[in-house]
Formats: C-alpha cells, sequence, structure tokens
C-alpha cells in the first residue's frame, strides 16, 4: 500500500448501492462471532458513550448504525426514562435488538427523524459503512437539537489495512471529521482511544465529540 492510500484510507472505489450493503449486514447478522449482540459494558467505548451523553433522563437518544443494539441496549439499560432510537440499514440486524428500543430501519444519509429531535446522537464503528460520509455528518447533527452531544467512534486512515474490511468502508483522519462536525457544531474535538481506559490508545480508534 502506497502512502496516498494509507493518508486517506484507501484508493478510491465505485460507491457501493445501499442495497448491497443492507444485503450484506442482512447476511451478516447470522455471524454472531464477528457481530455479536453484546458488548462488555466495561469497554471505553460503551464508558465514553455513556459519559458524554450525560443524564438523558426524559430525553431521546439515537444509536445510528446500531447493528444488533449492544450499545443501545446499554444506554436504555442506564437510562431507563430515555427514548433510545436504534437505526440500522439491516433489518435482519435490527430484529436482534432489544425489543424495548425504538427500532427502525434507515439509511445514516437519510434519517427518518425530524430535525432536532433528538438531544443526543452517537455512531459506533458505522459511519464507515455510510459511503456518503459528508452526507451522513450533516443528517446526524441535523437530528440533535442545540446544545444537545454528538459523538463518533471509529477507525483511523492512518492504520488502513490492519484489518479485512469491505470493499466500500472508509476510515478517516482526525482533521477530516473534525471539519464536518465543525460546519454544524459549536464545540468539536477528538482523541485517541482504545478499549480499554487503561491500555494506552494504538492510533486506530478515534473519537470526535461534538456539541451542537
Amino acid at each position: 500500500m502506497n502512502w496516498i492510500s494509507r493518508l486517506f484510507g484507501r484508493p478510491k472505489q465505485p460507491a457501493p448501492s445501499v442495497s448491497s450493503i443492507a444485503r450484506f449486514f442482512n447476511e451478516a447478522a447470522r455471524d454472531e462471532e464477528h457481530f455479536p449482540s453484546s458488548i462488555d459494558p466495561r469497554i471505553y467505548h460503551v464508558q465514553l458513550v455513556l459519559s458524554h451523553l450525560g443524564d438523558v433522563s426524559g430525553r431521546t437518544v439515537a444509536d445510528l448504525g446500531c447493528g444488533k443494539g449492544r450499545f443501545a441496549r446499554i444506554v436504555a439499560e442506564r437510562n431507563p426514562a430515555a427514548r433510545v432510537v436504534a437505526i440500522d440499514l439491516a433489518e435482519a440486524m435490527l430484529a436482534q435488538a432489544d425489543l424495548n428500543l425504538l427500532r427502525c430501519a434507515a439509511s445514516m444519509t437519510s434519517l427518518p427523524l425530524a430535525s432536532g429531535s433528538c438531544d443526543g446522537a452517537y455512531a459506533t464503528e458505522s459511519l464507515e459503512h455510510a459511503v456518503d460520509i459528508e452526507a451522513a455528518v450533516s443528517e446526524i447533527c441535523r437530528i440533535v437539537k442545540p446544545g444537545g452531544r454528538i459523538l463518533i467512534i471509529d477507525k483511523n486512515a492512518s492504520h488502513w489495512g490492519r484489518l479485512k474490511t469491505p470493499e466500500w468502508e472508509r476510515w478517516f483522519g482526525r482533521r477530516e471529521l473534525e471539519r464536518l462536525l465543525a460546519r454544524h457544531c459549536s464545540q468539536v474535538s477528538s482523541r485517541f482511544i482504545s478499549y480499554w481506559d487503561d491500555v494506552e490508545p494504538d492510533g486506530l480508534f478515534i473519537a470526535w465529540l461534538a456539541v451542537k
């Protein structure tokens, strides 16, 4: 892989259709090993979602690209009075999400939620599948009301090649997503994170934190 590919994530590929990506994840829903329905709540990714959202009792939070709803389930358990909307492209993934969640099948680039209808939104390793990243970030910000919090956790473009990925997947540089979020948000920051808070980040995962 040359330095251009490492810097920008991967060589330019033809954009796949939304239906082909949905088909991939509907089939992947049978693979519990690589697409699990639960997650250890002690993992730092989970703790960061909870801490950045804060107290969302009586409020609405959206999990975008939720898969089987493993993060959304914990957010709902920790905030039983919150409305947690679990959105994913693949209906087979959503079918395995907790029935207490508000589940909806939709693309991240066209969210079926009103502007400013959410107090917070997060996307954990899902923006990478959105294809039209600028549109997806715009949609995430659109559905969050002023003062609401946004969190994106995804992979670092400079580490492209460490993991096997679908042909459409995108990884990101810190400044790339900071710039996109800054178009819509008053506060934006990012930092490298690890799966565990006592393990030094190795640069693979980045968290982008924003306030609308």
